[in-house]
């Protein structure tokens, strides 16, 4: 195994079952309630259990009985564009393949089905659900050592092949910086969706750089000239414009999401915000 992979497998399993807290709930826990059978009415029966239809058909209360649905369908879908290899401390794609570790073993540790969809500018692979530990190492590693560079991401392509490919109800967790048109609304009526948003904190706060060259990750193009205060205003200005429509579409169709910069900790600050 590459070294970076096993840094990052060793990371990921000792933060999601080491002593401190593996102890405590889940990042995600069951969605439902699965129905087992009908019985007679006890005094003390929650009411609102009580089955009327066969209540009248044979004039005796009857209540629905249920057990606990907890095992899920946690599917995490990456996009690897060429944007996520930048990064100033550490490569965006280096973030995101450490949250599939994090994602991957929380869904092991809770009995639940972990699957993983990686994307670019079209599917790259689509892992069958899983509950062994070796299937959250081995996407944790392809993720790694994936190559972005050149690699157009392709939202629309994302969304649809998610669509058609993860056919059962899931807890979907889609991963990817989101610069870009993306269109949720189809997916967020099949799925339960959780949104990771993945930045470099300079991607989002440029500062002055004067004359150089910059070279297109998701092409082969490049172009220099002066990075001036002027441009940057226009550059942070038209990020801003790009997040504000991703936030309406979270809330218009009742989407959780979190942000996570290359410098923070992913596994404290998703254990923030999904609690």
């Amino acid at each position: 195994m590459n070294k970076r992979a096993k840094r990052l497998v060793l990371k990921t399993k000792k933060q999601v079952f080491g002593e401190m807290m593996g102890n405590n709930p889940s990042l995600f826990q069951g969605e439902g309630f699965e129905f087992a059978e009908l019985r007679e009415y006890i005094y003390g029966d929650d009411v609102r259990k009580i089955d009327w239809k066969t209540t009248a058909k044979l004039s005796k209360p009857y209540v629905k009985i249920y057990h606990e649905e907890r095992e899920l369908n946690v599917t995490v879908c990456t996009m690897l564009n060429g944007s996520s290899y930048f990064g100033i401390k550490r490569p965006k794609s280096e973030t995101m393949a450490e949250l599939v570790g994090i994602l991957g073993f929380s869904a092991v540790k809770n009995g639940d089905l972990f699957s993983h969809l990686l994307y670019a500018d079209r599917l790259y692979n689509y892992s069958k659900p899983s509950k062994k530990f070796f299937s959250v190492t081995q996407e944790l590693e392809r993720c790694l050592l994936f190559d972005p560079l050149g690699l157009k991401g392709d939202f629309a392509g994302w969304c649809d092949t998610i669509y058609k490919r993860v056919a059962k109800r899931s807890l979907l967790f889609l991963i990817s910086d989101f610069i870009g048109d993306i269109d949720l609304k189809l997916l967020s009526k099949k799925h339960d969706l959780f949104c990771i948003i993945v930045r470099d904190r300079f991607e989002e706060k440029p500062e002055n750089l004067g004359y150089l060259r910059l070279v297109d990750m998701e092409g082969e193009g490049s172009m220099e000239g002066d990075m001036g205060e002027s441009l940057m205003k226009e550059y942070r200005k038209a990020i801003k414009a790009n997040d504000k429509k991703l936030y309406e579409q979270f809330r218009e169709n009742a989407i959780r999401y979190a942000k996570i910069y290359t410098d923070e900790d992913p596994f404290i600050k998703l254990s923030k915000r999904m609690r």
